[in-house]
């Protein structure tokens, strides 16, 4: 079983509602803490609520006091009071994996956070999530740089592991390829994944790779493996990626994504 620490999206595309379509594909429970809610649809953010930290902190009470959860997987944090309740709260279960995807800005372009967030998420987060997901624009606030060629994504997620992250999956989608790359570097070693880039600008693709990845983790997986499931079920789903609402933006097909992972693991 899994908890997702995240945003809500009233679209149903991304934050908590993919987290739980994620968990559910993998076949691991899912149970949630939402930290926002957000008023969006396919067009963009209309307003965003934060909830109070005491809120937050009573959700994961009352998730963690009643089930085993097997691993976290951490989303929008909104602020930076939230961030540390969050860290303060998970610090009594030490040994639970804590994938962290530092949401800083919606796909639309909404910022999902000030700009003392990714301080915040460094002082508290940099050394206790056990895998760091950024994109490639968050590793760039994150380390107060631009990132353009792969080369710059090698020294960023190592600056990163320099500064304490125990490892970092860093996305390459935003550098101007016809090829995506995505490194995983830990402290043992580097791992690129490489795949076709697809037409169209998916929706939260950010929240389902890393609850993939916390799902495979729940399970048992090795990170390597957890995160080579993880890619193949976003492109998956991205692959067949449609348009519900009014916008450009697509939005991931989680049940074709399930079949195509079922159907490679019988094979």
């Amino acid at each position: 079983m899994a908890l997702s620490i995240a945003g809500s999206d009233s679209g149903g595309g991304a934050g908590v509602q993919a987290d739980l379509h994620t968990f559910a594909a993998f076949g691991v429970h899912g149970t949630c803490a939402i930290t926002a809610v957000t008023a969006q649809n396919t067009r963009g953010v209309a307003a965003v609520h934060r909830v109070p930290s005491a809120v937050v902190t009573a959700q994961m009470s009352a998730v963690l006091d009643d089930f085993r959860v097997g691993a976290v997987k951490i989303g929008m944090l909104a602020t930076p009071s939230i961030a540390r309740t969050v860290a303060f709260a998970l610090d009594r279960y030490p040994d639970i994996p804590v994938v962290l995807d530092p949401v800083l800005v919606a796909t639309t372009g909404a910022r999902l956070g000030g700009n003392d967030l990714p301080a915040a998420l460094l002082r508290h987060w940099l050394g206790r999530a056990h895998l760091w997901t950024p994109n490639i624009p968050e590793a760039g606030s994150l380390l107060n740089r631009s990132i353009r060629t792969r080369s710059d994504m090698r020294k960023a997620a190592e600056d990163l592991l320099a500064q304490g992250a125990r490892a970092v999956l860093l996305k390459g989608g935003h550098l101007a390829s016809r090829e995506l790359s995505d490194l995983l570097l830990t402290k043992t070693g580097e791992q690129w994944f490489r795949h076709p880039r697809l037409r169209g600008e998916g929706h939260g693709t950010g929240c389902t790779l890393s609850a993939a990845i916390a799902a495979g983790l729940a399970r048992g997986d090795a990170l390597e493996c957890a995160v080579e499931r993880a890619i193949t079920y976003v492109h998956a789903g991205l692959s067949r990626g449609y348009r519900p609402g009014r916008g450009r933006i697509l939005v991931l097909d989680h049940d074709f994504a399930k079949r195509t992972l079922d159907a490679r693991d019988v094979s």
